[in-house]
């Protein structure tokens, strides 16, 4: 697996649900599957088979998450510059017909473009990390449309 860029805040959070699922959801799960077992023959048992399926489901979360750990590389915000667009970076890019957005740029794990917060792996993101003040980038959205973003402002 490739490295997992994280701000401190993100990774602690990954470290918060992780230890929520393996403690609390754990718990919960069994309990689940405890409780579809007393309703009779587990051969014909829905809510059992629904309990085992969310059990795995937790299994499986819990699983991404540690290798997500194992390869986390968390930022040096002491390292981190407004010269030029990195993950970390809050930036105000304006496209060809003047509008303006501004987003944080962070890692996939922590991206959530409903708050503003979008993937160095993104289009949009690939488009712009590296470029200064005043410079361009062109991005290919999933819609197919092209799209040329200028770089606003860059800060911390």
């Amino acid at each position: 697996m490739k490295e997992v860029i994280m701000t401190s805040e993100g990774y602690k959070k990954l470290l918060e649900e992780l230890e929520y699922l393996k403690t609390e959801g754990r718990d919960q799960a069994a309990e689940k599957i405890r409780v579809a077992r007393g309703f009779g023959d587990l051969s014909e048992n829905s809510e059992y088979d629904e309990a085992k399926n969310d059990q795995a489901m937790l299994e499986a979360r819990i699983a991404e998450l540690e290798v997500q750990v194992k390869h986390v590389r968390i930022l040096d915000e002491s390292e981190m510059s407004s010269e030029h667009v990195h993950v970390g970076s809050v930036v105000t890019i304006r496209d060809a017909k003047g509008k303006q957005a501004t987003y944080t740029i962070s890692g996939a794990t922590e991206a959530n473009p409903f708050e503003g917060r979008i993937s160095d792996e993104s289009p949009v993101g690939k488009a712009v990390m590296g470029l200064k003040v005043g410079e361009s980038g062109e991005a290919i959205l999933p819609n197919g449309t092209t799209v040329i973003y200028t770089v606003v402002e860059i800060s911390k």
